[in-house]
C-alpha cells in the first residue's frame, strides 16, 4: 500500500475549491488538485491522507461509487451533503469554512488511514514485512530484496547493522519466506549466556556431565532441526565457543557436552552483529575462519536516521501494533512526524517503539503535536501557548484592544523603543505589537505568500502560522 500524505482536491478548479486549497495551505496540509476523470488512472494500491470532492457536479451515485471502489481511502465532501452512506465516507465540510471543523475531520481521515486497510490475497511465499522492515526508503527496498533472494536457499546469512534495527526480524523473515517454514525458529543470544553454559545451550548435555545436569538435555541445533537457528550477537561468543561452532557449520555433526555420540543436524543458521567483526578479527577477538564461514550472505540493515523517509509508514504500523494490544491508540500531526523525521535515532526502531508506548500511555486516544512530544524530539519551532492562564486572556484582550483601534499602530515600532516614559510600559503589549507590525508589512510585501513572508521574517513557516493565529491575523 502506498500512502501519499498529500490531500486530494477533487473539482473542476472552481472558486470554492481554489478558497479551500488556500485554507488547506495555510494550516500546513500539502495538496493536489485533480479532475474526477483523472482518478481512474490512480494505482488501486495508493492511498491519499483524504480525498475531499468539493463539486457540485459530481452525482451522489458517483461519489457512492468511488467509495466502493476505494474502501480503504478516506473520502470528504463539500457543497453537497453525504447521502448512501459507506464506512469511508466520513463527513461532510460545511460552508463557510470553519477552522475545528475541517481540522477535526482531517483527523478522523488520519485515523481512518491507519486502521483500514486493503485485503489482499496472501501468498504462502510472502511474508508480512512489519515493524522495521515497513518503509520506501532505498535501504528498506534493497533489504527486502535481499531477503527475497537468498530465503530460497540455504546458505548462511549474517545480518549486520546497529542495535534495535530489527536483525531478528530479517531472520524470521527469511525462514518465513524459506522451504524450512514449516521448521522451527529458534533464537539465542549469544551475548546474554555466560560463556561456561554457551556449549551446553547450543549442542545440549549428557546425564551427570557436570554438576546439575541431573538429566540429558537436547541443545538448541538439536532443537532447530529442520529449521532455522539465529545466533543473535554473534560477536560476544567467546573464542573457546567460536571455534566449536565452526567445527559443527563446517562438518554438520557435533557431540552433546559428556557425550561421545556424533550427532547430524540439518539447520539453517543466520547470525547477527552490531559489531565491527573485521575490526575484531584484526584485534584478534574474533575468528577470522569462523567469520567467512558465516559471511556467505550478508545483509546490512541501514540505521533509522539513514531511512527516515519511512517513520510516518512506521509510525502506522507501531501505533496500530499497539491499539492491537489493547494499549489505546495515539494519532499525531504533520507537525509531530516532521519533527520525529528530522530526530536522530540512536535506539533506532526500538526507541520509535519505546516512544510510541509512551505517548500512548501520556496521551491515549489523543493528538499529539510537536509540543506533546517530549523534549528531546522536538525540532520544529512551534511555540507553546496555555488558553488557560489568566495572564494569556490578558494579553488577548490587550490585542483586542489593539485591533478596536485603542492602541495607536501608526508609530513606527523604532520609536517605540527609543525611551522609556517616566510611567513605564506593557512591555508584553509593546512587543507583540512590533510582532504583529513586521508580520503584516511582511505579508504585504510578499503578497500574502505565507511561505515568502517566512522566509521575509527569518523563521520557519509553520511559526508564522502559529503566529498568525495567535494574533488572529488573516491573509487578505
Amino acid at each position: 500500500m502506498q500512502t501519499d500524505p498529500r490531500i486530494l482536491l477533487v473539482d473542476n478548479l472552481s472558486e470554492r475549491v481554489q478558497r479551500l486549497f488556500c485554507v488547506l495551505e495555510f494550516l500546513g496540509e500539502k495538496v493536489e488538485l485533480r479532475r474526477l476523470e483523472e482518478l481512474a488512472t490512480t494505482p488501486s494500491n495508493k492511498r491519499w491522507r483524504s480525498i475531499i470532492i468539493a463539486s457540485d457536479d459530481i452525482s451522489p451515485d458517483t461519489i457512492g461509487k468511488l467509495a466502493t471502489q476505494l474502501p480503504w481511502q478516506p473520502i470528504l465532501t463539500i457543497g453537497r451533503s453525504l447521502v448512501n452512506p459507506r464506512e469511508n465516507l466520513l463527513g461532510h465540510i460545511d460552508e463557510p469554512l470553519n477552522y475545528p471543523q475541517v481540522t477535526e475531520l482531517l483527523n478522523y481521515s488520519q485515523v481512518f488511514g491507519q486502521t483500514v486497510r486493503p485485503q489482499t490475497s496472501q501468498n504462502t511465499n510472502q511474508t508480512k514485512l512489519f515493524r522495521s522492515l515497513v518503509g520506501r526508503s532505498a535501504g528498506i527496498h534493497q533489504v527486502r530484496h535481499m531477503i527475497s533472494q537468498v530465503a530460497p536457499t540455504d546458505a548462511t546469512v549474517l545480518i549486520m547493522g546497529p542495535s534495535g534495527t530489527g536483525k531478528e526480524v530479517v531472520a524470521r523473515n527469511i525462514h518465513f519466506m524459506s522451504d524450512r517454514t514449516a521448521g522451527p525458529f529458534i533464537p539465542v543470544n549469544c551475548g546474554a549466556i555466560p560463556g561456561e553454559l554457551l556449549e551446553s545451550e547450543l549442542f545440549g548435555h549428557e546425564k551427570g556431565s557436570f554438576t546439575g545436569a541431573i538429566s540429558s538435555r537436547k541443545g538448541r541445533f538439536e532443537m532447530a532441526n529442520s529449521g532455522t537457528l539465529f545466533l543473535d550477537e554473534i560477536g560476544d561468543m567467546p573464542m573457546p565457543m567460536q571455534v566449536k561452532l565452526l567445527r559443527v557449520l563446517q562438518e554438520r555433526t557435533f557431540e552433546r557436552v559428556g557425550g561421545n555420540k556424533a550427532i547430524t543436524t540439518d539447520v539453517r543458521v543466520v547470525a547477527a552483529t552490531h559489531r565491527n567483526l573485521e575490526q575484531m578479527i584484526e584485534q584478534g577477538t574474533f575468528r577470522e575462519d569462523l567469520y567467512y564461514r558465516l559471511n556467505v550472505f550478508p545483509i546490512e540493515m541501514p540505521s533509522l536516521t539513514e531511512r527516515a523517509e519511512d517513520i510516518p509508514l512506521l509510525l502506522q504500523e507501531l501505533v496500530s501494533r499497539v491499539f492491537n494490544e489493547g494499549k489505546g491508540k495515539v494519532r499525531f500531526t504533520q507537525r509531530a512526524i516532521d519533527s520525529l523525521m528530522e530526530h536522530t535515532w540512536s535506539g533506532n526502531v526500538r526507541e520509535l517503539s519505546n516512544l510510541i508506548e509512551r505517548l500512548t500511555i501520556l496521551y491515549p486516544n489523543g493528538l499529539v503535536d510537536v509540543n506533546d512530544l517530549p523534549h528531546k524530539y522536538r525540532h520544529i519551532d512551534v511555540p507553546t501557548y496555555d488558553v488557560d492562564m489568566p495572564e494569556e486572556q490578558l494579553e488577548r484582550d490587550a490585542l483586542a484592544s489593539v485591533f478596536s483601534g485603542e492602541v495607536d499602530l501608526d508609530i513606527p515600532p523604532s520609536q517605540l523603543t527609543t525611551a522609556l516614559p517616566a510611567e513605564g510600559v506593557n512591555l508584553k503589549d509593546l512587543l507583540a505589537e512590533m510582532e504583529i507590525d513586521m508580520i503584516r508589512q511582511a505579508l504585504d510585501q510578499q503578497n500574502n505568500v505565507v511561505s515568502r513572508a517566512a522566509d521575509l521574517l527569518g523563521i520557519r513557516r509553520t511559526t508564522l502560522v502559529e503566529k498568525m493565529r495567535k494574533y488572529g491575523l488573516s491573509k487578505t
